[in-house]
């Protein structure tokens, strides 16, 4: 792996790996919707892309898990699905938010950055344990790992390479 590779997040199959059709690695990916996870993945037409994964920060039952996350930014990746190489390239782009009002909606900034990231945060809870001395108990985590590992991983346990795109076209 290269530097440049390193910056952009690419990944490559392991060596040996077949590679399968366009049509099972979409099936594949839009197979990682279930609704105990909190993103989904559907088609990017209007967004310039074959596919696209972003957090449900929008959908009531997942308000909760977002507002107990503190989450800061929304994130979407939109990944092109070049058969020609094979090679899935992928932009994720995420938007500051914040929550206002009561009950909390949320308020897209204009802060935009394009390119890998990662966001993670954890709440901790002071007790007394049974030493009677106080211990932090991890109460709540999120990372938005959560989002990006099972597209990378399906799509390398397909046999495509996964390509971080920061500069230029999709």
């Amino acid at each position: 792996m290269g530097f440049f590779d390193m910056l952009t997040g690419t990944r490559r199959p392991e060596a040996g790996t077949a590679p399968r059709s366009a049509d099972e690695l979409r099936t594949a990916l839009l197979g990682l919707n279930r609704a105990d996870v909190p993103y989904v993945i559907g088609d990017g037409a209007a967004h310039g892309a074959d596919l696209v994964a972003e957090w449900r920060i929008a959908e009531p039952a997942w308000q909760t898990f977002f507002i107990g996350s503190q989450l800061t930014h929304a994130i979407r990746i939109r990944m092109r699905l070049a058969e020609d190489v094979p090679e899935v390239r992928a932009v994720e782009e995420s938007w500051e938010v914040t929550r206002v009002g009561n009950p909390p909606r949320l308020r897209t900034s204009a802060e935009y950055t394009r390119g890998g990231g990662r966001t993670v945060s954890r709440r901790y809870t002071l007790k007394r344990g049974e030493s009677g001395r106080l211990e932090a108990t991890e109460s709540f985590s999120f990372d938005s790992a959560q989002l990006t590992d099972p597209l990378r991983n399906t799509t390398l346990e397909a046999g495509w390479t996964w390509r971080g795109v920061v500069f230029g076209k999709l």
